[in-house]
């Protein structure tokens, strides 16, 4: 290892701005920390679907939220080596340590997805908002998919454009990691906005002014907005790292890649073991507690240590229904729902102080704490679905 150690940091949502502030925090000053990212903006993927509907802002600079001493270059990575990456600008960038913080984007969904938008990048949200504007009243707004983005996009576009007819499409029930208090609150107050949900609908394809069910059906739709399954970009495959069937870096448990020790994956594009992540899913709420471990084993390793293991306990799912209502399911730490539920006002007033709270957390990780995850089977034991 060099004298003065470089750790590069690709990508610059929660998790590898957390991870960046963390190893500059801890990290003796004469190790140098950069983060790449393709934008100069920290972009706040949780309020995506308001800046879509035209309800708030989603970015902040990220020399707003990074370390002073940590370096921005603003490029995207072409490919991952020994240890040194290639930009798509042409630079190569030499490392001694890499966090792989690439998050993820759009899901490639079903035929004709190039007729439908999505709120999973700032330029997608942007997009929509466009369209949106431009639409007349009386036009029809399809939302395909029953998840957290879904009722959120559909929920904040039917509050912000009351003119506009906003349906919600769904091949099962809506919000159905809540409990069932709290998947009833959601349903009502997106009745109270006057979103149409139908939860027997399986989206086949999408064409331009219409949406194609399953069953050979299709439903006239004016503006068709895709919320399935995220995907994660395919920076690590193509660098030849080891992956999982969907493309996200495989590491071990305490986020080393498998065979090149000196990767540590974080965020939304990792694959740790299942008998220590199985219960993580793709949030802010898992990605900040991610880059910060992250982090730690890179400051371990920097300094000759033993890494800690990955333990991260959820406690709360928190959904925007607009800006006056809002669903806060209070959850065990493996992500299953308790009965505690708030919404209305309340739970509008609660998801927007975690809103809030984020930028903060990120900014400011050398005293981050997070809960302990679930109880852990031992290595080698067979986790049960």
């Amino acid at each position: 290892m060099n004298s003065t150690p470089h750790v590069v940091i690709v990508g610059a949502g929660y998790a590898g701005v957390t991870a960046a502030n963390r190893i500059r925090a801890g990290a003796h000053p004469d190790v140098t920390v950069t983060v790449v990212n393709p934008v100069p903006d920290f972009v706040e993927r949780i309020r995506l679907h308001q800046y879509a509907a035209g309800s708030g802002t989603a970015t902040v600079p990220l020399t707003d939220v990074l370390h002073p001493d940590v370096r921005l270059l603003v490029d995207a990575v072409e490919r991952i080596g020994d240890r040194s990456l290639t930009l798509v600008g042409g630079t190569v960038l030499d490392f001694d340590h890499l966090v792989y913080a690439v998050g993820s984007g759009p899901g490639s969904g079903v035929p004709g997805m190039d007729n439908a938008h999505t709120v999973a990048s700032l330029d997608d949200a942007r997009r929509l908002r466009g369209r949106l504007d431009a639409t007349s009243p009386g036009a029809v707004v399809t939302v395909v998919g029953g998840g957290l983005t879904g009722v959120e996009s559909a929920a904040e576009i039917a509050e912000q454009h009351p003119g506009l007819r906003v349906r919600l499409l769904t091949s099962g029930r809506v919000a159905t990691g809540l409990s069932e208090s709290g998947r009833k609150s959601v349903v009502r107050t997106l009745s109270r906005l006057g979103v149409e949900v139908d939860e027997v609908a399986t989206v086949a394809a999408i064409d331009r002014g219409a949406v194609v069910l399953a069953d050979g059906t299709t439903a006239p739709t004016d503006v068709t907005v895709w919320a399935g399954p995220f995907a994660v970009p395919d920076l690590a495959r193509r660098s030849g790292l080891p992956v999982d069937d969907l493309g996200r870096l495989r590491t071990d448990d305490t986020l080393a890649a498998l065979g090149h020790p000196n990767v540590v994956g974080v965020g939304d594009a990792v694959a740790p073991p299942e008998r220590v992540a199985r219960h993580l899913r793709m949030s802010c709420q898992a990605a900040i507690p991610l880059g910060a471990t992250g982090a730690d084993t890179v400051l371990a390793q920097l300094t000759d240590t033993e890494p800690a293991p990955l333990s991260i306990g959820m406690a709360l799912q928190c959904i925007s229904l607009g800006r006056h209502a809002g669903v806060v399911q209070v959850v065990r730490t493996d992500d299953s729902p308790r009965r505690l539920v708030l919404g209305g006002r309340i739970g509008a007033f609660v998801k927007e102080r975690v809103c809030r709270s984020t930028v903060r957390w990120i900014a400011r990780t050398g005293t981050y704490r997070w809960l302990s995850g679930p109880a852990v089977a031992p290595e080698g034991a067979e986790v049960s679905a």
